[in-house]
């Protein structure tokens, strides 16, 4: 209990020192210093969550409305009351006008619970029940959910608003339209400058990827542009103020500060692949509509980074890596929602408290200062994993028997069956996905090219990647869809088998038939443990549209 209290202490003092330096986040009660507060005994955490949402009343709520919308973005449909397409920043007429007053009154199932967005009322009673995570709604009922979409503004998107639609009961009295917002200003306003090259797949959160032809160029990423996945609006983070908090599976906490990571620790590089677990979801998208980003295959980059390895920072503060009770490494970042609830994800134990699992505190990409889109001051970088457990912009690491609870953990990328649709998924019987599959994709040509060939040939580029540190040992390349087949020109700086981290670069002058006019060019690559790609997307197909890693396909035309 001791450990708590020292803990709870060194937090709120932290807290005090490490606000995000943001005018763009809205005045109290939304944002407020507790709201980065953090305690090690899990008693203690609970009872301060339970606090918070006392101390602020209403306002906390918003987050139960926004997740609620966050969900309906991929559970499907079911038609409450709309009859009619409507839109949620217009009046219907023919419907009744509610106050925020009278909203408010329903904030629960006895009273059905109602939820407001613009200038439209919305009964979401029946998703409580129907739905994995429908009882947060609780927390929202009765309330605006407009400030939880200012950050999530990705889901402002048409097909989301036709679905909140459906479930429309009546239209906002004109003197409350807009309250919800008051003293609000836009929390992405400070988000950094991003190179022009990079193709955004949402401005708010920022998301994007570079040009596909660009990709196999370097080996190393260039930091500019390396692919962008952001959940929320980017924290400034003064360097200074920095404190990483790291609690044992004693509950005690242990500080450092951005300084003594550099200081303390030796400085180790590691070079590493990170990559979305929705990279290529497009091609997904052309066999059945999914929910999620529409990346295609450039959600991935290759990058040195450096800083101190997690597992010589846990003997530092003389954790007994043999521990039982350490079974996963549970993470927080500092990017937060509008109640302060931050980014949260983990990654099995065994993975950080292995030297060779080569898990960074990294301070650094490439040789430079860690850029703020890819979590500066701190990110974790756990090598072989898919992105989403490589948590940025670091707050603070739990020793802990259970995975993380966040949302992000339990409730998305994970995998299903082609059939399982939103009617019948459950996210429990699922594992969250950690090591990705083997993949590989043809950076040039592009698809729809004119190529000329050379003396009979055309110069074909890509990447090949498997998780979990599996070396790739050879890509296959075809000029008929798959019919004939030539081995790849590989390179890697990997000499390791099964502690390759880094992608495989690869490049072949592949033969072009006498007299063909089109090719179908396909690339499907084998790592060290012999795994290989499927060949089509059809039976990798899933409804969150992600580990999509079916042999790639690109059509050209030849010039002969």
């Amino acid at each position: 209990m001791a450990g708590a209290v020292i803990c709870f202490r060194c937090s709120l003092a932290r807290t005090a020192r490490v606000l995000v330096k943001s005018t763009a986040w809205p005045t109290a009660p939304y944002r407020t210093p507790f709201l980065r507060t953090l305690t090690c005994s899990s008693a203690s955490r609970e009872k301060a969550n339970d606090n918070k949402y006392q101390r602020s009343g209403r306002a906390w709520a918003v987050i139960g409305g926004g997740i609620s919308l966050w969900l309906l973005s991929g559970w499907g449909t079911s038609a409450v009351h709309a009859k009619q397409e409507t839109k949620a920043d217009e009046a219907v007429d023919g419907l009744p006008v509610y106050s925020a007053a009278e909203v408010a009154k329903h904030d629960r199932k006895e009273t059905r619970i109602w939820i407001s967005f613009k200038c439209g009322v919305y009964d979401v009673t029946d998703f409580v029940d129907e739905h994995p995570g429908g009882d947060k709604i609780l927390l929202g009922a009765g309330a605006g959910i407009d400030p939880f979409w200012n950050v999530y503004a990705v889901h402002k998107n048409p097909e989301i608003l036709a679905l909140l639609e459906t479930f429309r009961i009546g239209n906002l009295a004109t003197e409350d339209v807009g309250a919800a917002l008051a003293g609000m200003e836009d929390p992405y306003l400070l988000d950094p400058k991003r190179h022009p090259l990079l193709k955004p797949a949402s401005i708010k959160p920022f998301n994007a990827e570079p040009p596909l032809s660009t990709l196999a160029d370097n080996y190393r990423t260039p930091n500019e542009l390396f692919y962008v996945r952001n959940h929320m609006p980017v924290p400034d983070v003064d360097p200074k103020d920095y404190i990483l908090e790291i609690e044992d599976p004693d509950g005690k906490c242990h500080n450092l500060t951005l300084d003594e990571i550099k200081t303390k620790f030796p400085k180790v590089s590691v070079t590493s692949v990170i990559q979305c677990a929705g990279n290529r979801r497009s091609e997904q998208n052309k066999i059945k509509k999914v929910k999620g980003l529409d990346w295609g295959p450039c959600a991935i980059g290759n990058a040195t980074w450096s800083g101190a390895r997690l597992v010589d920072v846990l003997r530092h503060f003389g954790v007994d890596l043999s521990d039982e009770r350490i079974q996963h490494i549970v993470m927080e970042g500092l990017d937060t929602d509008p109640t302060g609830t931050p980014y949260g994800s983990s990654f099995p134990a065994h993975k950080a408290l292995d030297p060779k699992g080569d898990v960074l505190l990294a301070y650094e990409m490439n040789g430079q200062e860690l850029p703020r889109d890819h979590g500066f001051p701190v990110r974790v970088v756990a090598p072989g994993i898919v992105g989403a457990r490589n948590v940025k912009w670091l707050a603070r690491i739990q020793l802990s028997p259970t995975e993380s609870n966040s949302h992000w953990q339990q409730n998305d990328y994970k995998g299903f069956c082609p059939s399982t649709d939103w009617d019948t998924v459950d996210f429990k019987s699922a594992p969250a996905i950690q090591e990705l599959p083997i993949t590989s994709v043809v950076c040039r040509p592009g698809e729809g090219d004119v190529v000329t060939p050379i003396n009979g040939r055309i110069r074909v580029k890509g990447y090949a990647w498997s998780g979990g540190g599996r070396k790739v040992v050879r890509v296959d390349v075809s000029a008929d869809g798959g019919q004939n087949w030539l081995p790849a020109e590989l390179h890697s700086e990997d000499t390791s088998l099964h502690r390759a981290w880094a992608w495989t670069l690869w490049k072949l002058d592949l033969p072009v038939p006498p007299n063909a006019t089109e090719l179908e060019i396909v690339c499907k690559a084998v790592d060290s443990s012999y795994n290989s790609q499927p060949e089509g997307v059809a039976g990798v197909w899933n409804l969150r549209g992600v580990l999509n890693n079916a042999w790639y396909r690109v059509h050209v035309k030849v010039n002969q």
